[in-house]
């Protein structure tokens, strides 16, 4: 159902190196690009995560309750994506665990421009 995810940044070039590394950890790459917006994919028919300068030329903000969940498949992946992110300058916002909901294992964590991703596994 989701095509794509985009995130704000006031640094596009900032933002694409720490998405290229946390986002590395877990074989997703470079899928489009341009002087505005970067993708990142696994392959071409998931969804995409984005970082962007606003459209509206205005400073990038976090969206209250705004967060973005990457799928990772094993809680050993769990650890390399927060562990990569923290490493990278981003804040902890819950380090890797188990969680209340039934087989939930995350790791949460808000990028250089204050976003706020958790790195999950259901069930691993």
């Amino acid at each position: 159902m989701i095509g794509y995810v985009t995130l704000g940044t006031s640094d596009l070039e900032r933002g694409a190196a720490f998405y290229d590394a946390v986002l590395g950890e877990i074989g997703a790459s470079r899928s489009m690009g341009n002087e505005r917006l970067i993708t990142w994919g696994v392959q071409p028919d998931a969804p995409l995560l984005g970082i962007c300068l606003p459209f509206d030329g205005k400073p990038a903000s976090v969206g209250n309750g705004v967060m973005v969940a990457l799928s990772v498949g094993s809680k050993e992946a769990v650890h390399q994506v927060y562990d990569k992110a923290i490493s990278l300058g981003a804040a902890d916002e819950g380090p890797p665990g188990p969680r209340s909901v039934g087989g939930f294992y995350g790791g949460y964590f808000r990028d250089l421009d204050g976003n706020k991703l958790v790195a999950f596994v259901f069930g691993s």
